[in-house]
């Protein structure tokens, strides 16, 4: 399957409208200090909110089809809580609440689950990205 979506610069500095082809719009924006509106989430807050999004629905599709109990799933992020971005070096802390009704060994492959959602499996990932500037 082959995923896309389009960014577009707009009128107000720094705040970038984002769609897809199937017709969703979502926005970007920097913080009022980096010269942005704060409108919107910034970059990486959509790039962490992904992970957690895909965590979060590989684990109640796996709950679902194991007919596993679970009721509440919360996802917590945070890029580079102690890190320094400038050697290279980016530690994503995600931290995982689970509700519901299921055993220890239920609670372990969840989190064995979890690790494998397809957002988790790309930023792990070799990535390599092509940029082609068009005029």
């Amino acid at each position: 399957m082959i995923h896309s979506a389009q960014a577009q610069s707009t009128k107000t500095p720094y705040r970038v409208t984002l769609t897809d082809p199937s017709g969703h719009t979502w926005y970007v924006d920097e913080p009022i200090d980096k010269g942005g509106q704060d409108s919107a989430p910034n970059p990486m807050q959509i790039l962490l909110s992904a992970l957690g999004a895909c965590t979060t629905v590989t684990l109640q599709m796996y709950a679902d089809h194991k007919g596993i109990q679970l009721d509440h799933v919360q996802v917590d992020l945070q890029l580079n809580p102690d890190g320094e971005p400038e050697t290279g070096k980016n530690d994503i802390v995600r931290k995982i609440i689970l509700q519901g009704n299921f055993n220890e060994e239920q609670h372990k492959r969840l989190l064995k689950v979890a690790e494998s959602c397809p957002v988790h499996k790309l930023l792990t990932s070799n990535i390599t990205i092509q940029t082609e500037l068009l005029l």
